[in-house]
C-alpha cells in the first residue's frame, strides 16, 4: 500500500485493495436468467380456477424497445414447437399458457434497472444506450423469454437506442439453453424416467396423496408437486385466490417441488449435468476465453445476456456448487464478471446469484482464478460435438 501526506498533514492512502479503485479490472459480463412471471403451464384440475384474462399481458408502456428476432446467423426466426404447444390449450379466462404477464414484464425491467447501475451509472462499464457491438442478447424460442430479454434491454438502457435490438434464437433441435429432451435421446430416455420416477419416491408419493385428498383433486387426475407450485406461485405472484386449504401446504410444496426437481437432475452424476447444461456452460467459457485471447469477432463485446428458464438456472446452480435447494423466482439471474488483475495481470471469474456473490465450490475466493473456475467446470462443460455424440449414445442402453 502506498502513503502519503496530504497539504492538511493528514496521512492519505492510495490503497487499491480499500480506495475507490478496484485492484480487478471488469472485462466481461455474461447473464444468465428466467423470465418474468407468466400464466401457469397447466392448472392444478378439479380446484378453483383463477381468472388468466387478457388485460394481465398489456406491456407497460416503458418496457416497448424496437427489436428484431431472428435465428443466430441473422437470419428468420426458426419455427417455435414448444410455443405452439402451448397455444393448443386456453386457461379459464382466455389467455394461453406460459405468456409473461405485465407483473413478468415490470420483473425483468427492474432486472434491468438493477443491471443499470452497476455497469452503467456505478462502474460506466457499458455505454448509456444500446450498442449490438457491446450487447449480445439470445433467448430461447419461446415467447415469455423474447419478451423478457426486450423488458430487461429496455431497463438496462433506458429504451435508449440508436439501432434495432436483434434478439437471437436457435430451433428447437439445437437448443442449449435449457436440457433439451428433444434434441438429445440420452436425456429424452434418462429424463422421462427420472421423471416419471420422482414422483413415485416414497416420501413425495405419501405427501402427494395427501394433498390431493386435502384438494379434492381426483385420483385419476395426474398432478406433481412441480405442477402444484408452478400454479400456486403464478396465482400468488398476480394476487389471484388460491385454494384455502394450499396455504397450510405452501412449504410442503415448495420442498417437494426442489426435491422432485434434484431427482429429475440427479446433480451427484456429472455426466447427467453435462446433458444438461454442458454445452451451455462450454459456450460461457469459450466467451471468456475469446475476450482474453483478443479472438473474438465482436472485439467490442461486453455483454452477453441469456434469456432462458428456471430448468436451465437450476442445473447451472448445480453444477457450480451454489444451487441453495430453493426454486428459483420469477427473473432471478447468474451473472458471471471476467475481471483482470491490475497489477498481476491474472484473469479472474466472479459469479452472484441474485445479486449476491458466490464462492464456487471448488474456487479459493469469491474472486475465483480462472484455471480454478476452469477446473471447478470441467466435469460438466461441453462442446456441442461431445454433446451430441454422448447424447447419441444410446446404443446397448438396456434401461436408464
Amino acid at each position: 500500500m502506498r502513503t502519503f501526506w496530504t497539504k492538511a498533514g493528514v496521512l492519505g492512502s492510495v490503497s487499491m485493495a480499500f480506495g475507490s479503485i478496484s485492484p480487478y479490472e471488469l472485462k466481461l459480463v455474461q447473464v444468465l436468467f428466467r423470465h418474468g412471471a407468466r400464466t401457469p403451464l397447466k392448472s392444478i384440475p378439479d380446484v378453483m380456477e383463477a381468472q388468466w384474462v387478457p388485460t394481465l399481458l398489456e406491456p407497460p408502456a416503458h418496457t416497448h424497445i424496437n427489436y428484431v428476432v431472428t435465428d443466430l446467423q441473422g437470419g428468420p426466426k426458426p419455427p417455435a414447437p414448444v410455443e405452439d404447444s402451448y397455444r393448443k390449450n386456453i386457461l379459464t379466462g382466455g389467455t394461453f399458457p406460459g405468456q409473461l404477464t405485465a407483473v413478468g414484464m415490470q420483473q425483468v425491467y427492474e432486472l434491468g434497472k438493477r443491471l443499470r447501475r452497476k455497469y452503467i451509472e456505478e462502474s460506466h462499464f457499458l455505454s448509456s444506450t444500446f450498442n449490438p457491438a457491446e450487447v449480445y442478447v439470445r433467448s430461447t424460442n419461446i415467447v415469455r423469454t423474447i419478451e423478457s430479454a426486450k423488458c430487461l434491454v429496455a431497463g438496462l438502457f433506458q429504451q435508449k437506442q440508436k439501432e434495432i435490438v436483434p434478439i437471437l434464437t436457435t430451433d428447437a433441435e439445437s437448443e442449449i439453453l435449457y436440457p433439451n429432451y428433444n434434441g438429445c435421446k440420452m436425456l429424452k430416455i434418462f429424463g422421462s424416467h427420472r421423471w416419471a420416477e420422482s414422483s413415485t419416491l416414497p416420501d413425495i408419493a405419501a405427501d402427494l396423496q395427501s394433498i390431493q385428498s386435502a384438494l379434492g383433486i381426483a385420483s385419476h387426475q395426474h398432478v406433481d408437486f412441480i405442477l402444484i407450485r408452478d400454479d400456486m406461485v403464478a396465482r400468488e405472484t398476480h394476487g389471484l385466490p388460491c385454494p384455502p386449504v394450499l396455504d397450510t401446504w405452501r412449504n410442503t410444496v415448495e420442498q417437494r417441488a426442489v426435491d422432485m426437481i434434484c431427482h429429475v437432475y440427479e446433480p451427484s452424476k456429472s455426466e447427467n449435468l453435462q446433458l444438461c447444461v454442458g454445452p451451455l456452460l462450454y459456450t460461457m467459457l469459450a466467451n471468456i476465453e475469446q475476450k482474453l485471447q483478443g479472438t473474438s469477432s465482436e472485439p467490442d463485446r461486453k455483454l452477453f445476456l441469456y434469456s432462458a428458464h428456471d430448468t436451465t438456472l437450476i442445473p447451472c446452480l448445480m453444477a457450480l456448487g451454489v444451487f441453495d435447494m430453493r426454486w428459483p423466482p420469477y427473473a432471478a439471474d447468474i451473472t458471471l464478471e471476467l475481471h483482470k488483475h491490475r497489477q498481476t495481470n491474472k484473469a479472474f471469474v466472479k459469479v452472484s446469484y441474485i445479486g449476491q456473490d458466490q464462492l464456487i465450490q471448488g474456487c479459493s475466493g469469491v474472486y475465483c482464478p480462472l484455471e480454478e473456475f476452469k477446473q471447478a467446470l470441467s466435469a460438466y462443460s461441453l462442446s456441442s460435438e461431445l454433446h451430441q455424440s454422448l447424447c447419441n449414445n444410446v446404443e446397448g442402453l438396456t434401461k436408464p
